[in-house]
């Protein structure tokens, strides 16, 4: 998916554990941890806007687009830095 959410990086620059920000956002550990990991399909915008309220932020500090092409882990085979030494 495009849409890298970067919520890991917000926690540790506002130095909030998971289990703080569950706790303030009134969400479970394990739906933050899915939205964390980059594995959540969607996100509400009443929980987007309570992670913002709680992180002191805006949307565009958590998610980010990144086009498939660009993401480091979608190599092609035909990437040169897969090319075996020589």
């Amino acid at each position: 998916m495009a849409i890298i959410v970067n919520l890991d990086v917000m926690m540790a620059k506002r130095k909030m554990s998971l289990g703080e920000l569950s706790q303030k956002v009134d969400v479970t550990m394990a739906n933050l941890s899915i939205l964390k990991n980059n594995k959540a399909k969607a996100v509400r915008f009443s929980t987007l806007e309570a992670i913002c309220k709680a992180l002191d932020c805006q949307p565009g500090d958590i998610l980010e687009f990144v086009p498939e092409a660009e993401r480091p882990d979608n190599k092609t085979k035909n990437d040169p830095d897969d090319r075996p030494w020589p």
